[in-house]
């Protein structure tokens, strides 16, 4: 029997790629304008940004995502009290459906930030460090890496870019359906990022939402890839890291602030999530925005 095979339509496809960046700005931060002959995707982790460009101008508040354009120009900065972590992912695609996130921030959803990041970590497999230093020219590959790592990161950067168009197209469609309620989970999730300052236990939780432990656990690593306890203090070392850039605050102060129960567990904490003290991390941010 002779059997036709079918070649693939491709409408969204990524050639290139030119950065992927993870910055954590200090407040009152800004660039230059700039334009090239990619797109630029930006995405608020934590925090917000201002951005001017041709397409749009206004904030990009957290978990908001925008698509500079080939030689769109654009630059951003820092409002006087906000320390922003942003994603910045250079890369070429022709594809015009795109077009709508360059008008408009789209928020992502719990999928979508799962599968940006492991853009992400995929990233840091193929190419090297620093990660968060502005306009470096070129990213250096490493010299060995995964299995088609390579590979791997532009298939998840196009996944990625296809369910952005398909989600928008299906908000566009069905504007009620972006309102709808997540789910219990979802709730959940509100309430621990509304107050990670504060003691928030398990059995806390699962009376507040009525739920028991078991389920309360597997639902939230399912959605979020993570379990609450670890949730939880990347939120505190998120928001420490923002604090220590606005340098106001001493580390004692921070500390307290967190809702650490002492000084010497906050100091252990960070160091274990970013390999330095606060004071060295502070130091090192300002030394590579060249400030």
């Amino acid at each position: 029997m002779e059997y036709k095979l079918k070649s693939f339509d491709t409408p969204l496809v990524v050639s290139k790629i030119a950065n992927i960046h993870y910055f954590e700005f200090v407040n009152k931060y800004h660039t230059k304008e700039d334009f090239h002959n990619f797109c630029e995707l930006l995405y608020v982790d934590r925090g917000s940004i201002i951005i001017h460009s041709e397409n749009y101008s206004g904030t990009l508040s957290d978990n908001q995502l925008i698509i500079h354009r080939p030689n769109e120009r654009h630059f951003l900065e820092c409002s006087d009290n906000i320390t922003p972590n942003v994603i910045i992912i250079g890369f070429e695609c022709e594809c015009s459906e795109l077009e709508v996130f360059s008008h408009t921030p789209f928020t992502l959803s719990a999928e979508h930030k799962k599968m940006l990041s492991d853009i992400m970590m995929e990233g840091m497999n193929v190419y090297a460090p620093p990660y968060d230093l502005p306009n470096l020219p070129e990213m250096v590959k490493r010299t060995e890496y995964p299995f088609a790592a390579d590979q791997l990161l532009k298939l998840y950067l196009e996944a990625f870019l296809i369910t952005l168009v398909r989600a928008c197209k299906k908000t566009q469609e069905s504007p009620s359906d972006s309102t709808q309620s997540s789910g219990k989970i979802s709730d959940i999730h509100q309430y621990i990022c509304e107050h990670y300052t504060e003691k928030i236990s398990l059995d806390n939780l699962c009376f507040l939402f009525g739920t028991n432990k078991t389920t309360l656990c597997h639902d939230f690593k399912t959605a979020y890839g993570i379990t609450i306890l670890n949730y939880i203090n990347n939120l505190r070392i998120k928001e420490a890291k923002a604090l220590l850039r606005k340098n106001e605050l001493s580390v004692t102060e921070i500390s307290e602030k967190l809702g650490f129960n002492s000084i010497h567990y906050f100091c252990k904490l960070f160091k274990k999530a970013t390999n330095q003290s606060p004071k060295n991390y502070y130091r090192t941010i300002r030394s590579k925005l060249n400030i």
